[in-house]
């Protein structure tokens, strides 16, 4: 039986119920609230939102984006958060399953490989979901907060961790601690030597981030993090030609660490790969 079907739907489902909570993560991990209390209510009429209410990107559409209560309007950002969480998990389901070996049903580590793939799809659903909520929050506030970058270093070992054991693939886990530390000490060096230009948020953002690419492979890794100040240089110099900021400028580059390394995970191995083809190495 072809599972891809099946996890493509409950990865749209899935993202649609976790963009729902992202949306909450957001607005209150900034502002230092509690994620879990009190429900979530208008702000401005303090009315309970109802559970009908709460239904991701549907409720919006039925109530016209507006509260049920005092006709206050809802940003339209809820609905997209929601709908663009669906739609990143099945991209990543996609990416994750079809690029794996779980189908193989003629390998007698099947059984291994089929946990392995899952393993590994969980670990990136769950750095896609944290993507989603710090690029959001760096955007609002300019913050990477602690509260949310490390518990995901536990997270994302243990995941990635309990995958390579699967099937003792411990080279991967031995590029995934080398990610981490390389890339933690890259931008250590680089916020220590331009303070200004990048902070200690971005830190341990890189460690985290160097993790789940290092697991995939060195190509990924490196093409990660140049993607990194590749798309981060090309908006800053958009945003000064088009008059929107100087070159001094505080510009959120959480965004587009993130932004690199999904450019690195989908796509890393093959662009390391021709660029090495390019350069005459490796033929």
């Amino acid at each position: 039986m072809d599972l891809l079907p099946v996890i493509v739907v409950l990865c749209a489902v899935v993202g649609l119920v976790v963009g729902s909570f992202l949306n909450v993560v957001i607005y209150r991990v900034p502002a230092g609230l509690s994620i879990v209390s009190p429900p979530s209510a208008c702000p401005r009429c303090g009315a309970p939102i109802l559970r009908r209410d709460n239904v991701p990107v549907l409720s919006w559409l039925a109530l016209r984006g507006k509260c049920r209560n005092c006709g206050t309007g809802i940003s339209a950002r809820y609905p997209l958060v929601e709908a663009g969480t669906a739609v990143f998990f099945v991209v990543i389901a996609l990416w994750a399953w079809t690029g794996s070996e779980a189908a193989d049903v003629g390998d007698g580590r099947v059984g291994p490989v089929w946990v392995r793939s899952l393993l590994v799809l969980l670990a990136f659903l769950y750095l896609a979901a944290v993507s989603v909520a710090l690029g959001l929050i760096d955007l609002d506030t300019h913050r990477l907060p602690n509260a949310i970058v490390l518990p995901s270093y536990p997270v994302g070992a243990g995941l990635l961790g309990a995958a390579g054991i699967t099937t003792s693939d411990y080279a991967a886990l031995i590029r995934a601690g080398a990610g981490l530390v390389i890339l933690w000490a890259l931008y250590l060096i680089m916020a220590l030597v331009y303070p200004g230009g990048m902070g200690f948020g971005d830190v341990k953002l890189a460690g985290l981030l160097g993790l789940f690419l290092g697991y995939l492979g060195w190509g990924e890794l490196a093409v990660g993090a140049f993607a990194a100040f590749l798309l981060g240089g090309f908006f800053a110099l958009g945003l000064v030609v088009t008059h929107r900021a100087t070159r001094k400028s505080g510009i959120p580059f959480g965004p587009w660490m993130l932004a690199g390394a999904w450019v690195g995970i989908f796509g890393g191995a093959q662009l390391w790969d021709g660029y090495l083809s390019l350069m005459g190495i490796g033929q």
